[in-house]
């Protein structure tokens, strides 16, 4: 899974590391993408999940939404 090789320094904790997840899984999901090593488009996907939690939002589905939208998808 793309996301978790941003997980590998260490900062996230281990529930945010779950909470994360299943925001990307929620995200990829309504955008009917798969997760794919090495796809950039994934990889995009994943840092935008990780920057609006970073920003304060903590609901996975509502990270998902937000991402979508940010990111211009229909």
């Amino acid at each position: 899974m793309p996301i978790n090789r941003l997980f590998r320094d260490g900062k996230f904790k281990p529930e945010e590391v779950e909470r994360l997840n299943r925001a990307y899984s929620f995200t990829l999901r309504s955008l009917r993408l798969v997760d794919r090593d090495n796809d950039p488009v994934c990889d995009i996907i994943a840092r935008k999940v990780i920057e609006i939690d970073g920003a304060g939002t903590y609901e996975p589905k509502e990270i998902a939404s937000l991402a979508v939208k940010q990111l211009g998808i229909p």
